[in-house]
């Protein structure tokens, strides 16, 4: 009788993609020198770790209950692309395992909504691999938006080119790249489910393909999705935090893996103490990240914050 429940609720899922409402919140940081008249906006909108949670929480969940799902923030995004001209919207992994939706259908609901959301990229994370390669190569047709992959090195397994290493938008004459740096797999994930995937070192990967990226193919903005993880405790051990420190030419992290709430993206100095910006969503599909940037529409540059522009807070309804 559960699967049968849930079998109804993935035929009848896109019918429904506008019909909830609720609050999430959206870390938005306005990049805008008032001097300048004629700009380019981009959004960019960005989710992770929402492991499989296409409906809200349980009403009796003690720490969330009737919020988040999937649907929802499918509802904000459409209203949000309404608004705005040029919208990106990104993943930083973990989309798979938590609910029955994973456990019977294995990823398929999960990205055939995202590609109903129209998601530019995605990255993986670590629970994306708890079906083994096969079992995100049987899910990968489903998906109509690539997975970038930069550190994964796929090529002695089943996902030989299947995933890419970057990836260029186009928006008006703002070129947006994107490449993305995943957690090292041993220790979270069995050998056997990850076979022959090799882990490439996350800071050298990122500078190889930031400094692409910007010298090469000439991007105004360079993001990276990253399944690392906010900060921790040992000292060693990679985040984003050591990233954004120990790397040149990323203007944006967006993270994932630590389910880490933030209530507005966070600032950090790279190695030649220019801004990078992180930022995380939590968890669940909880929430749903949100960042505008401002570019000048002659050079294409990214315009600089001055004095009278602050970061700011913001909350929407979906």
């Amino acid at each position: 009788m559960e699967e049968l429940g849930y079998q109804n609720r993935r035929n009848f899922i896109f019918k429904i993609l506008g019909g909830f409402t609720a609050l999430l919140t959206l870390s938005s940081f306005s990049f805008l020198n008032k001097k300048k008249s004629k700009t380019t906006k981009i959004t960019i909108l960005h989710t992770n770790d929402m492991h499989s949670h296409i409906d809200p929480f349980d009403a009796n969940d003690k720490n969330h209950p009737n919020k988040g799902g999937m649907v929802r923030i499918a509802s904000l995004v459409n209203e949000i692309r309404k608004k705005e001209e040029h919208v990106i919207l990104l993943d930083a992994g973990d989309v798979f395992q938590g609910t029955p939706y994973f456990n019977i259908f294995k990823g398929e609901v999960e990205y055939k909504l995202m590609s109903a959301m129209q998601y530019d990229a995605s990255t993986l994370g670590n629970h994306d691999f708890d079906n083994g390669l096969v079992g995100v190569k049987n899910m990968l047709p489903y998906a109509k938006f690539p997975f970038v992959c930069s550190n994964y090195d796929f090529s002695d397994t089943i996902l030989k080119n299947l995933t890419i290493k970057y990836k260029i938008i186009k928006k008006g004459t703002i070129k947006v790249g994107i490449f993305g740096i995943g957690i090292k797999l041993d220790g979270l994930v069995t050998k056997d489910l990850y076979d022959e995937t090799k882990h490439l070192d996350p800071y050298v990967t990122a500078n190889h393909y930031a400094k692409l990226l910007k010298e090469k193919e000439k991007c105004s903005i360079i993001i990276c999705l990253s399944h690392l993880g906010y900060n921790y405790e040992e000292t060693e051990k990679v985040s984003d935090i050591k990233l954004a420190k120990k790397t040149k030419n990323i203007d944006l992290i967006i993270g994932g893996h630590t389910h880490t709430f933030l209530e507005q993206a966070v600032v950090h100095k790279n190695l030649i103490g220019k801004e990078v910006l992180i930022n995380q969503a939590g968890w669940g599909a909880l929430n749903l990240g949100r960042l505008d940037f401002y570019f000048n529409e002659k050079n294409s540059q990214r315009i600089d914050l001055d004095a009278s522009t602050k970061y700011t807070k913001n909350y929407a309804k979906i």
